[in-house]
């Protein structure tokens, strides 16, 4: 059975404060829902992690890191290491977040080295990856999709494909208010295992969690969810609405 997931990233949101008494909030909410079928991860910036992780440290809320350095240490000013990332509590990770590749211009090599200092520090990963808007237009979806996978992900081995979990973004539907159809959703997700099992074999990819990311609400979270190859959700500006983000985690 893949493990459903619903995470929470909440970018570059919220000081320090508002922040944690967001993150009791739900810790409260969930730690009263054992029968929970989706395990929530929270996403947040770097200063709050040691604060939530104290938090949600005996509820049912997972919590990850929005980036990490593609340096272990040293004199890297401003940056944070996986390993400072782990210290703190956080089991998580985001790597090729849309907005890193576009903004940061970080490339596929760069994102492979993020995702192998993660992995050695004992973090998951969730790696993001996608097409633009004319990418989609012009129907080059599926190999961009597929470049990006090559080469920013299948270099690991297979037991450590076990700590990753994917994240489709279709860029052109973060922010935008636009979102890809479920079809669509579901179309992309299941050319996506098909790699996976191309790559790895079968077993690997039925138990590879496949999360959607762009523009999910709870007006459209259930329809998406409902797919079979769709494992839940990267939630961006939904994840900052306490009822909202609620409302996307009990649609799985």
């Amino acid at each position: 059975m893949r493990k459903k997931i619903v995470a929470g990233n909440w970018k570059m949101n919220m000081d320090l404060q508002e922040g944690l008494v967001f993150a009791s909030s739900l810790n409260e909410y969930f730690r009263d829902k054992p029968s929970l079928k989706a395990e929530v991860i929270l996403c947040t910036p770097f200063i709050h992690l040691p604060g939530v992780a104290e938090i949600v440290k005996n509820g049912n809320i997972f919590l990850g890191a929005q980036n990490c350095a593609s340096e272990e240490s040293g004199a890297y000013t401003g940056e944070v290491s996986a390993n400072m990332i782990k210290s703190t509590g956080a089991g998580y990770v985001i790597i090729g977040h849309s907005e890193r590749r576009t903004y940061y211009h970080e490339d596929n090599k760069l994102l492979n080295k993020k995702t192998n200092l993660a992995l050695s520090n004992g973090l998951y990963v969730i790696f993001c990856f996608g097409e633009v808007k004319e990418e989609r237009e012009e129907g080059k979806h599926f190999n961009v999709v597929k470049q990006q996978l090559d080469e920013g992900l299948f270099t690991l081995s297979k037991e450590e494909m076990k700590r990753i979990v994917l994240a489709y973004e279709p860029v052109w539907a973060i922010g935008t208010g636009l979102t890809a159809t479920p079809d669509q959703a579901q179309e992309m997700h299941k050319y996506i295992r098909e790699l996976v099992s191309e790559k790895y074999g079968n077993d690997t990819a039925e138990q590879l969690t496949i999360l959607y990311g762009g523009s999910c609400k709870p007006s459209n979270a259930g329809e998406i969810f409902s797919k079979p190859d769709v494992d839940g959700g990267l939630i961006g500006g939904a994840s900052l609405k306490k009822d909202d983000f609620i409302s996307i985690v009990e649609a799985v």
